[in-house]
Formats: structure tokens, C-alpha cells, sequence
């Protein structure tokens, strides 16, 4: 049996996130039941598509991994031309790989990157309106930049966590953080050896209320001290926020 690791990237806008949801109570499709049909069609019989992670509805991914058990003898390079031609134009697979039995595609992954994007002035974009945030209040860089420092390393962010069926340890460590700026467009990465659920989009939301100066200096440090959600900032929207890559 095969163990094939796809790398895929969507624009989520069209889709309610990664991961194929329980109920049928939604209109839109997610990103895993989209491939997994086209997976069934490529290697004729249902298969199960493994992800590094769920992303939320609206989220993008430059470089989603993933990967399937197949006992299909077809070269890689044809697996990559006949997935995507299954699929819609907003999803792609990029890369097909051989991997190792034993590799998962969500168990293996060492840490994952984001980068969120806050369009910082008065009007809108509408090439970049799709993948960005556009916030036209004055927000204070220099300030933001600062008060982001503290959240690198090993803490619990339960203040930045949104309620979740599914309960969950809430320590992370945050290995790389950063804050840069390209003209109007203001840049927010960050890489962790996992995610809270919505604890990216929390983080920029709070930082953007101090940014705009309705949370004090040193807000971000008492808030993620505090451990509570209610005294962080509002959830930034999802079409911010994508997915960069899955390190292993």
C-alpha cells in the first residue's frame, strides 16, 4: 500500500474550511470532501484524505499537506494532473510525493506558519480584498510590534482560544512571530507547534484594538496572562488569514 503526500493550495472564500463536517446542515462544500471525490474518481474507490490540520471556513492555504493510502500503481506526476483535473480552479495540488508508511500528515508535523493580512487604509482593494483584512482606522505599528513579543515561547493562550466541541489542552509554543509592513498592507506571521482553535485570528483581532489604541500598552501580555477569552479582542475575519507551510 502507497502512502502519497500531496501539498495543495485553495482560496477557502468558497468553502466552509478544511475539514468535512458531520452534519449536512451547510451549503457549502470543505476543501477534504472536494479532493476525497476526486480521489475517488482518480484511484476508483472511496479514500480517506488525512490533513497536517483543519482550516476554518473562509481560510486560505498556500501549502496545505495531506495525505491518502492508495494501492493504485499510477506514477506521481499523474496523480498531480488527474486530481486537479477534478477539482475547481480555487483548489490546486502542487506537489505528489512518495512518503514513508509510517508518515501522517497531522502527526509528523513538527510546527505550522500563518500570516495574516490587514490592509491598513481608507478604501478597498479589489484584486487583494479576497486575502485581506481592510481596516480603515489609523492603527499605531509601531506599538503593535512591540506588544506582540510576548507571545513568543511556551504559554497557555486560552484567552486567545474560541469555544471548541472538542477540548484541548490550551499550551503552545510559539517559535517565530513577526510584524512587517509593505506600503498599506501590514504583515502578521507566526509559527507554533499547533493552533488553538480561531487562536490566530483572536491574536490579530486583540492586536488590532491596540493598534487602534482601545487597549492599552502591555494589554496583550495581561490578557494572555489572564487566560480569558472575554478580555481579548474580537475574532479577525477569516479571509486575513492563510495557511504558509507545514514543517516536518
Amino acid at each position: 500500500m502507497r502512502n502519497i503526500k500531496l501539498t495543495i493550495e485553495y482560496d477557502g472564500t468558497n468553502y466552509v474550511g478544511f475539514q468535512t463536517q458531520r452534519t449536512k446542515d451547510y451549503k457549502s462544500p470543505t476543501i477534504q470532501e472536494t479532493l476525497e471525490e476526486a480521489l475517488k474518481k482518480v484511484c476508483k474507490r472511496k479514500t480517506n484524505l488525512v490533513a497536517s490540520g483543519r482550516t476554518d471556513s473562509g481560510v486560505h492555504a498556500l501549502a496545505q499537506v495531506a495525505n491518502f493510502k492508495t494501492d493504485s500503481k499510477m506514477p506521481l506526476d499523474k496523480f498531480r494532473v488527474a486530481i486537479n483535473a477534478n477539482i475547481p480552479e480555487d483548489i490546486s495540488v502542487t506537489k505528489v510525493e512518495e512518503a514513508d508508511a509510517d508518515f501522517h500528515s497531522r502527526y509528523s508535523a513538527k510546527s505550522k506558519i500563518y500570516r495574516y493580512l490587514i490592509l491598513n487604509r481608507p478604501y478597498r482593494s479589489v484584486f487583494e480584498g479576497k486575502y485581506c483584512y481592510l481596516f480603515t482606522y489609523k492603527l499605531d505599528f509601531d506599538l503593535m510590534k512591540r506588544e506582540i513579543r510576548c507571545l513568543l515561547g511556551k504559554h497557555d493562550f486560552k484567552a486567545f482560544q474560541a469555544a471548541d466541541k472538542k477540548k484541548k489542552k490550551s499550551v503552545r509554543t510559539i517559535k517565530n512571530i513577526k510584524l512587517s509592513k509593505k506600503n498599506d498592507l501590514i504583515i502578521f506571521e507566526i509559527e507554533a507547534d499547533g493552533f488553538l482553535f480561531k487562536m490566530v485570528r483572536n491574536i490579530v483581532g486583540t492586536l488590532i484594538e491596540i493598534g487602534r489604541g482601545r487597549f492599552k500598552k502591555g494589554s496583550m501580555k495581561r490578557i494572555l496572562e489572564s487566560k480569558n477569552r472575554k478580555l481579548a479582542g474580537p475574532t479577525a475575519p477569516a479571509r486575513g488569514l492563510c495557511l504558509l507551510k507545514v514543517i516536518y
